[in-house]
């Protein structure tokens, strides 16, 4: 890390914090400036801010810049939760604090490094940056991915993502009552006033639709399973917050809540989004007529926060016992 410290003028009193650096610092660009923020790497007055932050005469602003990345990911030793493995492809469990590949501030500890480690040739697959990735999950977010190891195999499954051929299911928490059958078909692009965020209000947006396909309401909030066809950039989130209904735990869409019935607050315990990729659906890339299907369970910070919340539930309807609450 370099640390940089800038001290705001008066002149510069009351631009955006975002503005301020991207001014002040040459080689970032606004949004890498803006991940910087959000990861804790830029303090006003020793204090974590936010990119928006109206800047104040007198702020000293310290900013942590990370070493630059690589030219190329390097392999890395991480463990990975291989769920299956062939000669052609890789799939995994990916855990919640992730990234997927390589990017400004997230040089290293990522599934590329780790695929990186664990499958040979795979620096050939799919472009220097990101090899083998045909999809992502965001980094808070748990649960099933494919990787491929050949350029075929490559080519076949990103065809399938493309066209919507692969069953994708995840399972989500969310504030308030959800209907089983509710079906989002709104278009998502980034956001007009925050670049790091992305909307269903954007000028230059791309469909999408999103289907719960089951709900269970848990007296304030509903554990759903959600089935998307597209897969655009924070797509689950964007259309629940849209409609009202955030995932709980999630800071960027507005799942996060202090004041809440005393029965919720088991949800105080997540350290991020209640959303987990629970299963992956597809036909083999190379093996023709071969359907493959893979699940992952429910990670145990999830599962417990859910377990205790049902018990709560149960606990106020004399009528069910836990288990019947999750039929």
């Amino acid at each position: 890390m370099e640390r940089i410290e800038l001290t705001v003028d008066a002149e510069q009193a009351g631009q955006r914090l975002d503005h301020f650096l991207v001014a002040q610092v040459a080689g970032p660009s606004r949004s890498q400036i803006q991940r910087l923020i959000r990861d804790g790497l830029v303090l006003v007055g020793g204090h974590a801010s936010k990119p928006n932050y109206a800047t104040r005469a007198g702020d000293v602003v310290a900013l942590d810049v990370p070493a630059p990345a690589p030219a190329t990911p390097q392999p890395e030793e991480i463990p990975l939760d291989v769920l299956y493995e062939d000669p052609d492809i890789i799939v995994v469990n990916k855990p919640a604090g992730m990234v997927v590949h390589p990017a400004p501030g997230h040089s290293g500890g990522t599934l590329v490094n780790a695929l990186l480690h664990h499958v040979d040739d795979l620096g050939g697959v799919g472009g220097e940056l990101r090899p083998g990735i045909v999809h992502r999950l965001d980094r808070g977010t748990s649960g099933v991915m494919v990787a491929c190891k050949n350029d075929i195999a490559h080519r076949e499954m990103s065809r399938q993502f493309h066209d919507r051929e692969v069953e994708k299911e995840y399972v989500a928490l969310v504030w308030g009552l959800v209907q089983q059958g509710k079906r989002i078909d709104a278009a998502i692009g980034r956001d007009p006033n925050d670049r790091q965020k992305m909307s269903n209000r954007a000028r230059h947006a791309r469909s999408a639709v999103t289907r719960v396909t089951r709900s269970q309401f848990l007296n304030g909030v509903s554990y759903l399973h959600v089935a998307i066809a597209t897969g655009r950039t924070h797509q689950i989130r964007v259309h629940l917050s849209g409609i009202g209904h955030p995932i709980v735990g999630d800071t960027t869409y507005g799942g996060v809540r202090r004041q809440m019935a005393a029965h919720l607050r088991p949800v105080l315990r997540l350290e991020r989004p209640f959303l987990h990729a629970r299963r992956l659906a597809f036909m083999h890339p190379t093996e023709s007529g071969r359907r493959l299907e893979f699940e992952a369970p429910l990670p145990a910070d999830l599962q417990d926060v859910l377990d205790d919340l049902v018990a709560r539930a149960a606990a106020a309807d004399d009528s069910k016992d836990p288990s019947a609450w999750m039929k």
